[in-house]
């Protein structure tokens, strides 16, 4: 069984794992990097400002001295762990925190422009490389009388944003890294819910496939896939009683065949060879057509069945008179019920009852039925047919008092060939399809038939037919 679904499906679960690490790797640091930024800007632009409003716009209104805001700024700068500079408008460092408070010593920036924030308030660089790693720098105007006196610069080593960066981007790494490795009960589960039953139904399906219907297996599961594997168990439970039925058929039909063609044979062996003498062909003769008409009805059944069975429902129906059909059916039994001191009662729903159905296939039901009534009563006995009428229904009723169907053999008796041992006993003309035909005859109309039976009491066959429009125009 090729497993590549599964592979399909770790193949994913890989692929996720892969990219995400490459969605952290390379969006993340710089997104990180970018907020701890604009977070650590904006602070420090909020702590710039007060500096410059508070402290050191009085060096240009003569409020205060140069020591003093220098001895000021240097405890910002501890405050702030930041380098604290101002800076006049033409690039002069006025002081600085960093190094120590010296008039004449004039430090020039070269090139020093106060837009290098590109209409923000921060930048990222070396600031007109005054230092040797990037900074980050915060650039705040000092104004005095409506005017820009000069800029109040804070820089800030990059070093300690970029370990908070990377402090984030690792929990990031590792974020992912119990999420990929949680996701692994995704994985527990897709094998354990859906692969492994797959993996059955698929070996399931390659034994049917090879022919061996009565391969059974099970799948614990509520949904979807525990239905589809009931229903492929029931289709192949299904395919498999009809293989058997048929090879039971097929084995039936070769006995019931065989049994009265070796009879033939064997009497026609006997009178060619002598062994029979003249004066007793005639009664051996006469076996031998019984045997011939034996085959003659079974071969009628057969193909009876088989029309039934390819035809379906085209019936020949119509409006006919039940009560007739009942009459002339049991008047045709009327030698053989002579014989054994059968007598027929008739108990029916008025003179004339009109039914919707196909009246030869159903006179051939009750034929099957009252044939198989007499074939079973015990001598002197009284074999009742009855018709009852309801809810635009007639129901049909055959009962005998004969030696009734075992309890065991009930559920068996509509099978073809079947024969249970009692009437192979009692009648071994019998071809076990008069049921069958029934069956199929009753199920061809939509009708309904059943059976009730007690053995050594007696049998009852029901079954239903639709009434007529007729008998409501009759009244």
């Amino acid at each position: 069984m090729k497993k590549t679904l599964y592979l399909k499906f770790v193949l994913a679960y890989v692929i996720f794992g892969i990219f995400g690490f490459i969605i952290i790797a390379t969006f993340v640091p710089s997104m990180t990097m970018e907020q701890l930024t604009r977070e650590k800007a904006n602070a420090l632009y909020s702590e710039a400002t007060l500096i410059a409003d508070n402290y050191v716009s009085g060096l240009y209104t003569n409020d205060t001295s140069l020591e003093a805001v220098k001895m000021q700024l240097d405890i910002f700068s501890v405050y702030l762990d930041s380098v604290i500079s101002i800076i006049n408008p033409s690039g002069r460092v006025i002081l600085s925190t960093d190094a120590p408070l010296n008039v004449e010593d004039v430090v020039i920036i070269e090139n020093f422009d106060p837009t290098i924030t590109a209409g923000s308030y921060y930048n990222v660089g070396t600031f007109f490389d005054s230092y040797d790693s990037n900074m980050l720098n915060i650039i705040v105007p000092i104004t005095s009388e409506y005017k820009v006196k000069g800029y109040l610069v804070v820089h800030t080593a990059m070093t300690g944003i970029e370990k908070s960066c990377n402090s984030l981007v690792n929990i990031s790494y590792i974020t992912l890294c119990i999420l990929f490795l949680l996701s692994i009960i995704i994985l527990i589960f897709f094998t354990e819910i859906v692969y492994v039953p797959l993996r059955k139904i698929t070996y399931a399906t390659e034994q049917y496939a090879s022919g061996n219907m009565h391969y059974e297996f099970q799948v614990e599961s509520d949904d979807e896939i525990g239905y589809l594997a009931a229903c492929l168990n029931y289709m192949a439970s299904e395919i498999a009683r009809t293989e058997d039925n048929q090879k039971k058929f097929v084995a039936n039909i070769s006995h019931d065949f065989r049994s009265p063609l070796t009879s033939i044979r064997g009497y026609l062996e006997a009178m060619l060879d002598g062994t029979v003498p003249p004066d007793l062909y005639a009664k051996y003769l006469q076996i031998v057509l019984n045997e011939t008409e034996r085959l003659t009805k079974l071969t009628n059944s057969l193909l009876t069945l088989n029309n039934l069975n390819t035809k379906g429902m085209l019936l020949d129906k119509t409006d006919f008179d039940i009560n007739k059909v009942i009459r002339n059916t049991a008047a045709s039994f009327e030698g053989t019920c002579r014989k054994k001191k059968i007598a027929i009662e008739l108990i029916l729903t008025g003179d004339v009852m009109y039914v919707n159905a196909d009246m030869g296939k159903i006179q051939q039901v009750l034929y099957n039925l009252l044939d198989n009534a007499i074939k079973f009563s015990h001598h002197d006995s009284v074999i009742r047919i009855e018709t009852s009428e309801k809810k635009h229904k007639l129901f049909v009723s055959v009962k005998d008092s004969g030696i009734g169907i075992p309890k065991d053999d009930l559920k068996f008796i509509w099978e073809r060939f079947y024969k249970s041992d009692s009437s192979r006993g009692k009648d071994k003309k019998g071809t076990g399809l008069g049921l069958s035909i029934v069956r199929e005859i009753i199920t061809s109309h939509e009708e309904h038939i059943n059976v009730i039976s007690t053995e050594g009491v007696g049998t009852e066959f029901i079954f239903s037919l639709s009434c007529s429009k007729w008998n409501d125009e009759e009244e």
